[in-house]
């Protein structure tokens, strides 16, 4: 069940993407090598509510895409899909502020917005905070500065996807890898294992704990690196959830990480809250 990608301890951002990478960074500088925790959070239905690649749709004409632009979509190759939607909707007039406010409206998940003050207020040297998500830059980018979270994550890693000279967004994949479980254009475990073996050795010892909140099937394979000292906060009842269940009662022990599942942003507060007080 290991996924295969990039070599150990390397960026894995491509060099095409990589600028884009750092912009969306909220210091692209290393991090600070004093914080005792990392926490990861997906950005589709875990920090929003709705799926963005869905909700980009609201500002096609008639709020819908034609039936034959629907059929094109392949399992496994949603990245290509969605450079093709966003290719429809620039040929269709659609222009970058209509994107950005149906974007910027996506209602958070419940208790979100509580649980990035949580983080906000607490000692700096408690959490270091990054994003890993299948969605782009654009899209993430627009929300989190609408909302004023921005500068709580220390580094995005998500597809590139900037407004070309015709004012048509163009998308692209993060990168490539071999792992089977995932979409070709983003394995999450690929990018968890090598960010978090690369700031081991930047800091000279490993976090004491590492937090991964998520919803998605995409969400588990991260997941599955964890030790038995962290923590998968799996969204309740979606498909991270039900992933982590069935291999529970599949194969016990095989999962190592503390499970803890999710309604609210309000859950995950609660745990990190107890173990920030830890010494």
């Amino acid at each position: 069940m290991n996924c295969f990608g990039s070599p150990p301890g390397e960026d894995v951002t491509p060099p095409r993407s990589r600028r884009s990478a750092n912009n969306m960074a909220a210091n692209s500088a290393t991090p600070p090598s004093d914080r005792r925790f990392l926490i990861i959070f997906d950005f589709d239905e875990t920090i929003v509510n709705e799926s963005s690649d869905d909700v980009v749709v609201q500002a096609a004409p008639g709020q819908n895409l034609p039936a034959w632009l629907k059929d094109t979509y392949r399992p496994g190759h949603y990245n290509e899909y969605m450079q093709r939607v966003l290719a429809y909707m620039a040929e269709k007039g659609v222009p970058e502020s209509a994107i950005r406010s149906v974007i910027e409206k996506i209602p958070a998940s419940p208790g979100m917005l509580a649980l990035f003050q949580f983080l906000r207020h607490r000692p700096p040297q408690d959490f270091e905070v990054i994003m890993v998500s299948d969605a782009n830059t654009f899209f993430i980018e627009s929300w989190l500065r609408r909302v004023g979270a921005r500068q709580l994550f220390v580094k995005i890693f998500t597809n590139p996807a900037t407004f070309d000279k015709d004012g048509r967004l163009v998308l692209r994949p993060f990168h490539s890898h071999s792992c089977l479980r995932c979409p070709e254009n983003m394995c999450k475990q690929v990018i968890l294992r090598d960010y978090v073996m690369r700031r081991t050795q930047e800091r000279g010892r490993p976090f004491q704990r590492v937090f991964y909140v998520g919803d998605g099937a995409n969400d588990f394979c991260p997941s599955l690196i964890l030790g038995p000292r962290d923590t998968a906060f799996a969204r309740r009842d979606y498909p991270m959830h039900r992933l982590i269940t069935e291999i529970h009662e599949a194969r016990p022990g095989e999962f190592k990480a503390v499970t803890v599942p999710w309604a609210s942003g309000d859950d995950v507060v609660e745990r990190l809250r107890k173990h920030a007080e830890e010494k």
